[in-house]
């Protein structure tokens, strides 16, 4: 599985889209930090470029290397291999391949800008975990939807779907629910829907860690209360875990069944 990794992770960094999307956050937070000094605003405006453009990549490069590897991963399958390390091992690569393009992107003008000398240390600490794990949950996504679809223009709209839904369609959804039913008591009825969405929870995390969860009005002194303490935000941190879990796992039984 280790030498697929690094394979799976070598032939990853050798595409431009990958350079092209380091090259986009080094240049976002380099225009944020020639806009403003200031570590916290800087962190805010970028949260909300993390929270939009990582899934959706992470979902395309998960279902586009899944499908345009299919050639060599049939190879792969005529050799004494397992297939869970095959699998598994293309998928880390993908995954890590990702995660290390957003940190370096995200991360070197943070490092430049002397954050290791700063108090939001902790802060940025959460902003590049919630990155990190998002690219892990999404290109779970994107392979699983891969796998499951051998037709690529099928997989590759279920992906935007998808990132449709948790991004932009859940959350006017949820806003409205809110509205609706704002008579009657929904605090844990909003926690327990925001856990379904890894965007919004990832949201929830950085804003709370920011201490600005007061922009969020209602809604977030409610998440503050269940989310601010350091239980909360472990629980969290567990429940962004479990959703790239999740994914890994049903790839793995997925790719035992399936026949190329």
């Amino acid at each position: 599985m280790l030498r697929i990794i690094r394979y799976s992770f070598a032939d990853l960094i050798r595409s431009r889209w990958l350079y092209f999307y380091t090259g986009f956050y080094l240049v976002l937070t380099g225009a944020l930090f020639l806009i403003s000094a200031d570590l916290s605003k800087v962190m805010v405006s970028l949260m909300n470029a993390i929270l939009f453009i990582v899934p959706l990549v992470a979902l395309l490069f998960g279902v586009m290397v899944q499908y345009y590897t299919r050639e060599f991963t049939e190879l792969l399958l005529a050799q004494p291999l397992p297939r869970r390390s095959i699998f598994l091992g293309q998928y880390l690569g993908i995954a890590t391949a990702l995660a290390m393009s957003f940190l370096l992107g995200a991360g070197i003008p943070f490092i430049l800008s002397g954050i290791f000398l700063s108090g939001e240390i902790w802060n940025f600490s959460i902003l590049l975990l919630s990155g990190v794990l998002l690219s892990y949950i999404f290109s779970a996504l994107g392979y699983l939807l891969a796998l499951m679809h051998d037709n690529r223009i099928r997989g590759f709209g279920l992906a935007i779907v998808i990132w449709l839904i948790l991004a932009v369609i859940y959350d006017g959804l949820f806003l409205l629910g809110l509205a609706w039913f704002s008579d009657y008591p929904l605090e844990r009825v909003a926690i327990g829907v925001t856990l379904f969405n890894p965007i919004d929870l990832a949201r929830i995390l950085i804003l709370l860690k920011l201490d600005i969860s007061a922009l969020m009005g209602y809604t977030g002194a409610v998440f503050n209360r269940f989310l601010g303490t350091s239980t909360g935000m472990g629980l969290a941190l567990v429940v962004l875990a479990t959703w790239a879990i999740v994914p890994v796992t049903l790839i793995r039984t997925i790719s035992l069944k399936k026949d190329f």
